[in-house]
């Protein structure tokens, strides 16, 4: 099969873009040259930066996509063949994420983080990496967690277990993908400078959390998005099935 290179711009697809870590890989993909398509359930803030990024639309916009379910993506993939094509990058980053009690959480809390969190990488894999394969090209970047490794500290069981979920579709995919040109790594964060950490850890917690990171601070999300583009970019092609960890020092492997 020939491997398609693409120019310098690509089409971009981030979930879960509308806040948090996804806007800035959003915007970080958008000033590298980027059409980027962002996707989420909160629409209206998705299109609020699209709009600050491109005013007339022309290199970014927003689409509605709920991710714990197969058919979205197959909607939001033909969405986008039906305005810029394909897209040549995937950032599988939106996620739910809940602090539980580990011995009270209920089954109805459990599925529905791991329903969203799993299969949005799942599906997010499956129906984009297809695409990706048919043209001879493609990168995938999936969101995974420090959670997913140590088994999570200030974050619920649910949310752990998805992470870790995440890590082993990661591998299948890329082991799946890599001959078609399509390369399928993960990002596992630590505790990082987001509101979702500010609301998931609470007030009095919060200086426990930085204190017990080696580096004595929490992580940036603009150095992730560094990360990101860094994974997407056409050179990155000899790495694939990998977990490239950015957690402070909290997890040493």
């Amino acid at each position: 099969m020939s491997h398609a290179q693409p120019g310098t711009a690509g089409i971009a697809l981030v979930t879960g873009a509308a806040g948090g870590m996804g806007s800035h890989i959003a915007r970080r993909l958008h000033a590298d040259g980027h059409r980027v398509v962002l996707a989420d359930l909160a629409l209206d803030a998705a299109e609020q930066i699209a709009a600050e990024l491109s005013a007339d639309g022309s290199t970014a916009r927003a689409v509605l996509l709920d991710v714990a379910h197969r058919d979205n993506f197959v909607a939001a993939l033909e969405d986008c063949r039906s305005t810029w094509g394909a897209p040549t990058i995937v950032v599988n980053n939106a996620a739910r994420t809940q602090a539980a009690d580990l011995m009270t959480l209920a089954e109805d809390e459990f599925t529905t983080v791991l329903s969203t969190n799993v299969n949005s990488i799942f599906f997010g894999c499956q129906v984009f990496g297809a695409a990706m394969a048919d043209q001879g090209y493609g990168r995938i970047v999936n969101m995974a967690s420090l959670a997913g490794q140590n088994g999570g500290t200030a974050t619920g069981a649910h949310y752990a277990t998805s992470k870790g979920a995440i890590l082993t579709a990661t591998k299948v995919f890329a082991r799946e993908l890599a001959g078609s040109g399509v390369t399928v790594n993960a990002i596992a964060p630590g505790p990082h400078d987001l509101p979702v950490v500010k609301a998931t850890v609470a007030p009095d917690r919060l200086g426990a959390v930085i204190a017990s990171i080696p580096v004595g601070r929490l992580g940036s999300a603009s150095f992730v998005a560094d990360m990101v583009a860094l994974l997407t970019s056409s050179d990155a092609f000899f790495v694939t099935g990998a977990c490239w960890d950015v957690n402070g020092g909290l997890y040493v492997r």
